[in-house]
């Protein structure tokens, strides 16, 4: 018997919605359907489902794919329960159909550099434009997709690398902002090409912004003294950031320790770590949005992998509640910390 999709799909229309909202289907897999043949079903189902005709890609489970995606693939990377979104439902009109004019417009910012063959690979980055995680958070951001292409201008030897570098460290969030994830089905990690490019970038700034003067006056809230720990009947979440390999272990630990694992969303996304030089609220805005997730799920003590984040949070912990607007009532705990201490209490 073959498996059932639990599909909820994203309903909005401009002209007549106030709000977007979300309609349930129920869909019975087999083997030769294809992403695009999901759609097809929710449209008979439901007229008012909307979906592009060229450039289909979209989102499930908040990963970017396109409509040529075997199902059967989906289903052994995510499971039946599904969640169709468009690229961006910041940008949606008409379900998945999103007003794109702001990938081109984009472009325009190198176009006066660009050839023929840079155009034509730009274009070939459409997905990747709005597959940014940086977009989540700043609306404003330029995008991956001109990064890239940046790049590549300069690599293959561009006589215009200082204007290139300007025309993307410029516009209100770019560049310095940019944390490169991966949100693709098919992973795909450009990580490299964005450190490489803010090494040719100096970025300096004395002026004290708002956040900072605020977090100052603060600065005796701040989550800088040590604090005890019991594990016991406690609630714990495990923030792996960017070391996946350890989330079994660490979940295993924490059962040990006679606690429950609460797992949430954002368990494995970056921290913003690399960005506290050139962007603090940004940087502020992407941790306190994964404690948040956290907090909302539960959790009650919330273990960081990496040593920096732990101590970036530590720091700026104030900083990170008045960014987001909200308290953030829960222990934090470096992994390492926490074996240590683990380990002692069962000894």
């Amino acid at each position: 018997m073959q498996p059932i999709l639990e599909i909820k799909a994203f309903f909005f229309n401009a002209k007549t919605d106030y709000l977007p909202y979300y309609k349930q289907f129920r869909i019975e897999l087999n083997n030769e359907m294809k992403s695009r043949d999901v759609l097809t079903f929710i449209k008979e189902k439901n007229e008012n489902f909307t979906y592009p005709s060229e450039k289909l890609f979209f989102k499930i489970n908040d990963l970017v794919l396109n409509g040529e995606e075997l199902m059967s693939d989906v289903v052994a990377k995510l499971g039946t329960e599904l969640k169709i979104d468009p690229l961006n439902t910041f940008r949606s009109n008409n379900g998945l159909v999103i007003n794109d004019d702001d990938f081109m417009q984009t472009y325009e910012l190198l176009a006066p550099y660009a050839t023929e063959e840079d155009l034509a690979y730009y274009e070939t980055l459409y997905a990747v434009h709005y597959a940014s995680e940086t977009e989540k958070f700043e609306h404003s951001y330029i995008g991956d997709a001109i990064l890239l292409l940046a790049h590549k201008m300069i690599a293959n030897g561009s006589e215009y690398k200082e204007e290139i570098l300007y025309a993307i460290t410029h516009p209100h969030s770019s560049l310095l902002d940019c944390e490169y994830e991966n949100n693709f089905f098919h992973e795909q990690d450009h990580s490299k090409a964005i450190a490489e490019l803010k090494e040719m970038v100096t970025h300096t700034s004395n002026v004290s912004s708002f956040m900072e003067k605020l977090t100052a006056r603060f600065s005796k809230n701040e989550k800088s003294e040590e604090e005890s720990f019991t594990f016991v009947n406690k609630k714990i979440g495990y923030y792996a950031c960017s070391v996946n390999e350890k989330v079994e272990y660490m979940h295993d630990q924490i059962a040990q320790a006679d606690a429950t694992v609460v797992t949430f969303a954002r368990s494995n996304k970056l921290s913003g770590f690399s960005l506290l030089q050139d962007n603090k609220e940004l940087a502020y805005k992407k941790v306190a949005t994964t404690l948040l997730d956290a907090l909302d799920s539960g959790v009650e003590i919330f273990i960081i992998e990496e040593n920096e984040v732990y101590e970036m949070c530590k720091k700026h912990f104030t900083a990170m509640e008045v960014t987001i607007g909200r308290e953030i009532d829960m222990q934090l705990i470096s992994a390492e910390t926490f074996l240590l201490e683990a380990v002692t209490v069962e000894a």
